[in-house]
């Protein structure tokens, strides 16, 4: 089964940026569409971004796009955030998500395997 270990959150200053970093292992993502997710103090887990099993195709929710990028090295089997920009709004706790299709949305039930989450903490 495969595992998702999320990295690189973290304390940033508003108008800085951060890489999130998530590293599969117990079997390869190369064929499945992966995601990030955030979820901030008391509210619901919410979408962010989602890239094709190939990183053909990406999406963005509409308030990071422009500032997130979402990348992906299945040589690697890690998926990447790169955050710029950042607002306190971007601060939460933020999850990698994999389906085992090739292409996903932006939806929670999509998606059947999650990391544990790493803190991206935003001070204005």
């Amino acid at each position: 089964q495969v595992q998702l270990v999320e990295s690189g959150g973290g304390l940033a200053q508003a108008g800085g940026s951060l890489r999130l970093s998530c590293t599969a292992s117990g079997g390869t993502i190369s064929d499945d569409a992966m995601a990030w997710f955030r979820q901030a103090p008391g509210k619901d887990p919410k979408f962010v971004a989602t890239i094709t099993w190939n990183g053909g195709t990406t999406y963005y929710a509409e308030s990071v796009k422009g500032r997130f990028t979402i990348s992906r090295d299945n040589a690697k089997n890690t998926v990447y955030l790169l955050m710029n920009s950042l607002t306190p709004e971007d601060t939460g706790v933020y999850y990698c998500a994999a389906t085992p299709g090739r292409y996903g949305g932006a939806y929670l039930n999509e998606y059947a395997y999650w990391g544990q989450g790493t803190q991206v903490t935003v001070s204005s």
